[in-house]
Protein backbone atom coordinates (compact mmCIF):
# COMPACT_ATOMS: atom_id res chain seq x y z
CA UNK A 1 0.00 0.00 0.00
CA UNK A 2 2.85 2.38 0.82
CA UNK A 3 4.41 1.75 -2.58
CA UNK A 4 1.12 2.53 -4.27
CA UNK A 5 0.87 5.83 -2.40
CA UNK A 6 4.48 6.74 -3.19
CA UNK A 7 4.13 5.89 -6.87
CA UNK A 8 0.78 7.69 -7.08
CA UNK A 9 2.23 10.82 -5.50
CA UNK A 10 5.26 10.63 -7.76
CA UNK A 11 3.12 10.22 -10.86
CA UNK A 12 0.91 13.12 -9.81
CA UNK A 13 3.88 15.40 -9.17
CA UNK A 14 5.51 14.54 -12.50
CA UNK A 15 2.34 15.05 -14.53
CA UNK A 16 1.60 18.40 -12.93
CA UNK A 17 5.08 19.74 -13.76
CA UNK A 18 4.65 19.11 -17.49
CA UNK A 19 3.36 22.20 -19.26
CA UNK A 20 2.44 22.76 -22.86
CA UNK A 21 3.11 26.22 -24.23
CA UNK A 22 1.06 27.10 -27.32
CA UNK A 23 1.53 30.86 -27.01
CA UNK A 24 3.61 32.96 -29.36
CA UNK A 25 5.47 34.55 -26.47
CA UNK A 26 8.51 32.84 -25.04
CA UNK A 27 8.24 31.94 -21.38
CA UNK A 28 11.30 31.52 -19.20
CA UNK A 29 10.29 28.17 -17.75
CA UNK A 30 12.28 26.14 -15.29
CA UNK A 31 16.08 26.16 -15.21
CA UNK A 32 18.28 23.21 -16.09
CA UNK A 33 19.23 22.91 -12.43
CA UNK A 34 15.56 22.77 -11.44
CA UNK A 35 14.76 20.14 -14.04
CA UNK A 36 17.71 18.05 -12.92
CA UNK A 37 16.69 18.32 -9.28
CA UNK A 38 13.09 17.31 -10.02
CA UNK A 39 14.02 14.34 -12.18
CA UNK A 40 16.81 13.24 -9.84
CA UNK A 41 14.61 13.60 -6.78
CA UNK A 42 11.80 11.57 -8.32
CA UNK A 43 14.15 8.83 -9.49
CA UNK A 44 15.95 8.78 -6.15
CA UNK A 45 12.67 8.55 -4.25
CA UNK A 46 11.51 5.59 -6.31
CA UNK A 47 14.86 3.83 -5.99
CA UNK A 48 15.02 4.57 -2.26
CA UNK A 49 11.50 3.25 -1.72
CA UNK A 50 12.24 0.05 -3.62
CA UNK A 51 15.59 -0.56 -1.96
CA UNK A 52 14.75 0.60 1.57
CA UNK A 53 11.16 -0.74 1.54
CA UNK A 54 10.03 2.17 3.70
CA UNK A 55 9.32 5.88 3.55
CA UNK A 56 12.68 6.78 5.11
CA UNK A 57 14.51 5.21 2.18
CA UNK A 58 12.35 7.18 -0.24
CA UNK A 59 13.09 10.45 1.56
CA UNK A 60 16.83 9.82 1.65
CA UNK A 61 16.87 8.64 -1.98
CA UNK A 62 14.86 11.65 -3.06
CA UNK A 63 17.19 14.07 -1.30
CA UNK A 64 20.32 12.46 -2.73
CA UNK A 65 18.76 12.25 -6.20
CA UNK A 66 17.69 15.89 -6.11
CA UNK A 67 21.19 16.98 -5.09
CA UNK A 68 22.79 14.91 -7.83
CA UNK A 69 20.27 16.08 -10.41
CA UNK A 70 20.94 19.70 -9.49
CA UNK A 71 24.68 19.23 -9.96
CA UNK A 72 24.18 17.54 -13.33
CA UNK A 73 21.76 20.27 -14.46
CA UNK A 74 24.22 22.96 -13.38
CA UNK A 75 27.01 21.34 -15.39
CA UNK A 76 24.73 21.16 -18.44
CA UNK A 77 23.95 24.88 -18.06
CA UNK A 78 27.63 25.76 -17.80
CA UNK A 79 28.43 23.68 -20.89
CA UNK A 80 25.67 25.43 -22.85
CA UNK A 81 26.88 28.89 -21.79
CA UNK A 82 30.43 27.98 -22.75
CA UNK A 83 29.28 26.93 -26.24
CA UNK A 84 27.30 30.15 -26.67
CA UNK A 85 30.28 32.24 -25.57
CA UNK A 86 32.61 30.40 -27.98
CA UNK A 87 30.17 30.94 -30.88
CA UNK A 88 29.91 34.65 -30.01
CA UNK A 89 33.69 35.04 -29.92
CA UNK A 90 34.01 33.22 -33.23
CA UNK A 91 31.39 35.49 -34.86
CA UNK A 92 33.11 38.54 -33.41
CA UNK A 93 36.54 37.47 -34.69
CA UNK A 94 35.15 36.81 -38.19
CA UNK A 95 33.45 40.21 -38.24
CA UNK A 96 36.64 41.96 -37.12
CA UNK A 97 38.63 40.21 -39.87
CA UNK A 98 36.08 41.37 -42.44
CA UNK A 99 35.96 44.94 -41.05
CA UNK A 100 39.46 45.88 -39.90
CA UNK A 101 39.76 48.96 -37.72
CA UNK A 102 36.05 49.12 -36.85
CA UNK A 103 34.43 48.34 -33.54
CA UNK A 104 32.22 45.25 -33.33
CA UNK A 105 28.53 46.22 -33.06
CA UNK A 106 27.56 44.43 -29.91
Amino acid sequence: MKKLIIFGGLLLSLTTTVTFNAQAQEKKGISKQGKGAIIGGAGGAVAGALIGKNVGGAVIGGALGAGGGYVIGNEARKREEKKKRAAYLQRRAAWKRAHPGKAYPY
